[in-house]
């Protein structure tokens, strides 16, 4: 998704977090039409130039894949990243013989044929699929097909990541307060993967968005920016 996904959850915190907060939106590299593609992910380079880009300290939010690279940031620069904020985060994607919150690989291979194919078709049954069950699903669903704008090279490379990255040994090491932000209906990445996180993370909590799916920040952003703004201790 094109960083317009987070649109209405900045201008709801725009009020609460003014004036000890500087909120900057960083898209990933290679998911905006006017960046390079990115054919290869390194989760090393990718987090080196996030960084490069953010003046520490920095608090730090994630949503999905995002969520799994701040994680990963977290560890590899605790010195620079204060608290962190996960929202639809899980350790592992993918369903493994000792893993059963994530979902088979077939899907993913699936998908990735389906995005070298029809990205268009495949981006838009991929949305349907996680907002399922969600209260707003029909706002949602129309609201990221508007923002969906990242090449089908860096969509490739982004689920290559998801394939192989398996946090749960270095998430018990994440030291920041972190707050998990997580849909009841999630089916992308199962709550049982965030209750997960909020057992190994010491200093975490767990806000559950009962009506939600795979997108609580767009379900109801007012809530979510409320929730946030507690985690920081921030009156609204």
């Amino acid at each position: 998704m094109g960083p317009q996904v987070w649109d209405d959850l900045v201008e709801q915190l725009q009020m609460p977090l003014e004036p000890g907060f500087r909120l900057v939106v960083q898209p990933l590299p290679g998911y905006t039409p006017e960046q390079r593609p990115v054919v290869h992910y390194s989760v090393t380079q990718l987090l080196d130039d996030l960084m490069a880009d953010l003046e520490p300290p920095v608090i730090l939010c994630g949503w999905s894949l995002g969520a799994i690279l701040a994680m990963f940031a977290a560890s590899k620069y605790p010195e620079q990243i204060k608290k962190l904020i996960l929202i639809g985060a899980t350790p592992n994607f993918i369903k493994r013989t000792d893993w059963a919150n994530g979902i088979a690989i077939n899907m993913i291979d699936k998908m990735g044929s389906g995005i070298r194919v029809d990205p268009a078709a495949t981006l838009k049954r991929f949305i349907t699929i996680f907002n399922q069950n969600n209260v707003n699903a029909r706002e949602i669903t129309k609201k990221l097909s508007e923002v969906t704008s990242a090449p089908v090279p860096s969509l490739e490379s982004g689920l290559d990541l998801l394939k192989h990255t398996d946090l749960r040994p270095i998430v018990p090491n994440i030291r920041q307060p972190t707050l998990l932000i997580h849909g009841a209906h999630d089916t992308l990445m199962p709550l049982a993967a965030a209750e997960w996180l909020n057992r190994h993370i010491q200093k975490s909590q767990l806000v559950v968005f009962p009506d939600a799916s795979h997108a609580p920040f767009l379900s109801d952003p007012g809530k979510s920016a409320q929730v946030i703004a507690d985690f920081l201790d921030v009156r609204t």
